[in-house]
């Protein structure tokens, strides 16, 4: 890892835990969760970094992938359990972490087990350690608490301007050869349910990433392309592409553009036993001294 890895990635680590640490103060009830989102972003941008993807609030029994659309009026509810999942990049590097709020405390132990989870692996980003191990870890951690971990959902390697490489990171016990490298940096985010520890993709999908750039047809698919172009190659909100060339176009733009290959969709993740989910992530440099490079004081 050099210099500049070390200094970006620590910048970034830092700018995404302050603004996930400052979207949780505004997850108050009756709140438009688009304005959550809106106001985290801009933070992230005023801060000097920007998205690493689009902030997302995923709520109940969906586990990942929730991003409002520009129209979108859902509100913030006091027995809601909310995932609240903020990614930066500063210079192409990228800092990931996320959290679960329950304003009335209804699924409080859920909520606790997959932020105890993370905790007990913290110190567990080392060299040689295997990954299926920290699996292990989250597993019992979750299934002591009385629920079941989220078996095919993972962490991940944080890549240059890559939100997804190797490693995997399981939140199961896996029997498997991989192992953590000096230097490696990843993300780990336990998730706990009370469902059936299960998801599987349903509903509509706002986020979006960039795969091959085809060529396309209509004028307004060739507009919205040039500009889907410079998020470089990380994943996007239609409902920042909304913003600039009304939904109607936005959605015929990308529906093109799906249909050509150009992009790869990612649709909301629910349970599969309609179980209440929490989540908890932060980003990892692997060291003997692993460096939470998201952790912030106040979490």
């Amino acid at each position: 890892m050099d210099d500049d890895f070390k200094k970006n990635a620590l910048a970034a680590g830092k700018l995404a835990g302050e603004a996930l640490l400052y979207g949780k103060t505004l997850i108050k009830p009756d709140v438009k969760i688009v304005d959550i989102l809106d106001s985290v972003e801009s933070f992230i941008q005023e801060k000097g970094g920007f998205p690493a993807f689009p902030s997302q609030i995923s709520v109940n029994t969906i586990a990942a992938h929730q991003c409002s659309a520009l129209d979108d009026d859902s509100i913030v509810k006091e027995s809601d359990v909310i995932k609240l999942d903020v990614g930066v990049h500063i210079n192409g590097y990228i800092g990931d972490n996320a959290l679960t709020v329950n304003l009335n405390n209804e699924y409080k132990e859920l909520v606790e087990a997959s932020k105890k989870a993370l905790k007990n692996v913290s110190t567990m980003f080392t060299p040689g350690t295997p990954v299926g191990e920290i699996g292990g870890v989250i597993q019992d951690t979750i299934i002591d608490m009385g629920f079941s971990p989220v078996k095919n959902l993972s962490g991940h390697g944080l890549g240059y301007f890559n939100i997804h490489t190797c490693p995997s990171i399981p939140n199961v016990r896996l029997d498997n050869s991989n192992v953590l490298e000096e230097n490696m940096h990843v993300a780990c985010e336990p998730f706990a349910t009370n469902g059936k520890g299960a998801i599987a993709e349903g509903g509509s999908p706002t986020v979006f990433t960039l795969q091959v750039p085809r060529p396309v047809r209509s004028p307004i698919a060739r507009e919205v392309l040039q500009k889907i172009k410079t998020y470089d190659g990380l994943p996007f909100a239609s409902r920042w592409l909304e913003r600039e060339f009304g939904a109607g176009k936005t959605r015929l733009a990308l529906m093109e553009l799906q249909k050509n290959g150009s992009l790869i969709a990612h649709p909301p993740l629910r349970e599969i036993g309609k179980g209440m989910v929490s989540q908890h992530e932060h980003s990892f440099i692997v060291g003997d001294k692993p460096i939470i490079t998201t952790k912030i004081d106040d979490e």
